[in-house]
């Protein structure tokens, strides 16, 4: 969408041209009519866009942080269940692990029916079935405050599980509903940047709030303080999203987004995801895009007791790293969305991210076990910052290459991917630190960035939705200089019959 305004040389046959008819004098002349005026129609942003986008972020990080804010505190959430988990320690370890691991799980099968959702009823309806589930969720938290009800916290974790499908793929589609062909990148990282700072907080405030203790009541009492605060976040965010957000600008922000939005009305979900699933460059974009964020997903549910392994007692720490890992995410995220507006280089800027996203992890690897706790904070941030920096990149790649499918299809099929490896990498990682060494179970993340590495080289640079924006132009151009020449000769009729 961002080559709207450039004039780049567009490759014969190339998807873009399937996107507009070829343009002749006769056919426009004979356009229809009602097409025209949307076509010529101006885009015009709008101010409240940016609140839209702001609603969204509050939201997004209200979500996220309840993805983490119970594994970071594992093992004080175990000892304050035990008497509801499993005796085996192991599996002891997985059901708390299973708290995180819920959020992906459930994502995989009902994606599909919130993509349709999204496709057919638009932002707004999207935002508020999520925030209601996302505050059902908080709530019933804050009726677990017993030893012996592990289950009840299983429930209400799910719930906000669920809620986690109205909002990974919302972010490219906002930016491309709401902003102009220059902010579309920023738009989207900035939307991804609420659910990393949501995960910061997640990493955070919990080790703050709940602090391991030997006794039970105490830990209660803590966890019942976290509990209600954020069921009281949680709320006010549903009832402002119920109030204020709305589902569209009255006018297009782009000129893709108007071909977008008559492709709308003809669009077929099924088949558009029989087109995702045809596209080879996007099928490869899928499975790197799901390795990287997999493995960012199984590092983050393990971080506590990966940390406690090499830094006992560093039950704060651990939340700090995490806090660093996603606050430089942030930094990279919003650094590579004003690249990406700048300079469209969507496919170096993907495979340069990737290769350093695997160099942060054998850096953080080889680091841990030096006993430094500093140089772990400085290795976390280097990870993060490109490691989740890539989010944007994966969204806004997958949009150009498979556009003009709807931008919340691709976005649901790449969480998809990543909630399918984030699941695998973490079982995986568990049974390597139970069984082998936590050393193995970072080697072996390590060694499946290299592998997404080398993948996402082979993607190809089809930038069809900067093609469609050139495209749009010519074609526009064209219709306007062939309506002028009708013009002069309709003049020279006339002056002729006068003479």
């Amino acid at each position: 969408m961002g080559g709207l305004l450039s004039r780049e040389p567009r490759r014969p046959g190339s998807s873009a041209d399937k996107l507009l008819p070829p343009v002749t004098p006769t056919d426009s002349i004979a356009t229809n009519t009602g097409t025209m005026d949307e076509m010529n129609m101006a885009p015009k942003v709008y101010t409240r866009r940016w609140f839209m986008l702001l609603l969204f972020v509050a939201y997004s990080f209200s979500n996220a942080y309840q993805w983490i804010h119970l594994n970071i505190i594992g093992n004080v959430i175990m000892k304050y269940y035990n008497e509801s988990l499993p005796e085996d320690s192991f599996q002891q370890e997985s059901a708390i692990d299973w708290l995180s691991m819920i959020y992906m799980l459930v994502y995989i099968p009902l994606i599909f029916p919130a993509t349709w959702l999204l496709n057919k009823k638009g932002l707004r309806l999207n935002l508020i079935c999520g925030a209601f589930l996302n505050a059902l969720g908080a709530w019933i938290k804050c009726a677990c405050l017993a030893p012996d009800r592990f289950a009840v916290l299983m429930f209400a974790q799910t719930l906000c599980a669920i809620a986690q499908i109205f909002i990974l793929g919302i972010p490219a589609r906002l930016a491309a509903v709401w902003f102009g062909p220059n902010q579309v990148s920023t738009a989207t990282s900035i939307g991804v940047f609420g659910n990393q700072v949501g995960c910061a907080a997640g990493f955070l405030i919990p080790p703050l709030l709940v602090p391991n203790s030997e006794s039970l009541s105490e830990i209660g009492r803590d966890l019942g303080i976290m509990f209600y605060i954020w069921a009281g976040v949680t709320t006010a965010l549903f009832i402002i999203i119920v109030v204020v957000f709305k589902d569209k600008p009255p006018r297009p922000p782009s000129k893709a987004q108007m071909l977008a939005n008559q492709g709308s009305h003809q669009e077929n979900y099924l088949g558009s995801l029989k087109n995702l699933f045809h596209n080879r460059n996007f099928i490869l974009l899928t499975l790197t895009y799901g390795i990287n964020t997999g493995c960012y997903y199984g590092i983050g549910t393990l971080l506590n007791p990966i940390i406690l392994y090499y830094f006992p007692g560093h039950e704060q720490s651990a939340g700090q790293i995490g806090l660093v890992l996603v606050l430089a995410g942030v930094v990279g995220s919003i650094v590579a969305g004003i690249w990406l507006d700048r300079t469209k280089s969507f496919k170096p800027t993907t495979v340069g991210i990737y290769f350093l996203s695997m160099a942060g992890m054998v850096a953080l690897t080889f680091t841990m076990g030096v006993g430094l706790i500093w140089v772990v904070f400085l290795t976390s941030a280097a990870l993060g910052f490109f490691m989740t920096g890539y989010l944007p990149v994966g969204f806004e790649f997958a949009a150009e290459i498979t556009y003009p499918e709807s931008e919340g299809t691709s976005s649901g099929l790449l969480n998809a991917s990543a909630q399918t490896f984030g699941i695998i990498l973490t079982i995986g990682m568990r049974a390597l630190i139970n069984r082998v060494s936590v050393l193995s179970a970072n080697i072996t993340v390590s060694a499946v960035l290299l592998a997404g590495t080398v993948i996402t080289a082979f993607i190809k640079a089809d930038y069809r939705r900067q093609e469609a924006g050139n495209r749009t132009i010519e074609y526009l151009d064209q219709v306007h200089f062939d309506v002028n020449i009708t013009d002069k000769d309709k003049e020279k009729k006339e002056e002729t019959v006068k003479a």
